[in-house]
């Protein structure tokens, strides 16, 4: 019997050094890799933006080119048979929780980047928001900078 009761683990990714530990973390933690569901989130188009404006990019695209993105990454760190690789739009840290919630996760591993004190204050932490919000444990992983 395992200590996780649903075996569903969400690691929220951004193709940082940080969140590749967090990943192999969360692998770690589950034996079957079909259960680990890999969240990539991206910002929402702004009507202003020029790629909008000139109708050059659109959500379809940029979900495409993220998602053969996300999969060579994991591919690359050795985690190809990560059972979902998910790209989702919006706030990462409603977004993250959101999904965590849809997929009945147990667990959401995420790493923290360490932010300054004013940064957070100011911008808030995507790490923090999930610990926050989440309806299931967060591991929240911070690693030593150099």
């Amino acid at each position: 019997m395992s200590w996780l009761p649903r075996r569903t683990v969400v690691v929220p990714f951004d193709f940082s050094e940080d969140a590749a530990k967090a990943l192999a973390t969360a692998r770690e933690l589950i034996g079957d890799p079909a259960n680990l569901h890999v969240v990539h989130v991206l910002p929402i188009l702004e009507a202003a933006d020029p790629g909008v404006i000139w109708e050059a990019i659109d959500d379809e695209s940029r979900r495409q080119h993220a998602d053969a993105a996300l999969n060579d990454e994991l591919a690359r760190l050795g985690h190809g048979d990560a059972g979902h690789a998910v790209i989702l739009f919006g706030d990462p840290g409603h977004e993250v929780v959101a999904y965590a919630e849809e997929v009945d996760a147990g667990l959401i591993v995420v790493a923290s980047h360490g932010k300054s004190a004013l940064r957070r204050l100011l911008l808030g932490s995507v790490a923090e928001r999930i610990v926050r919000l989440a309806h299931c444990p967060v591991l929240m992983l911070k690693y030593a900078t150099k």
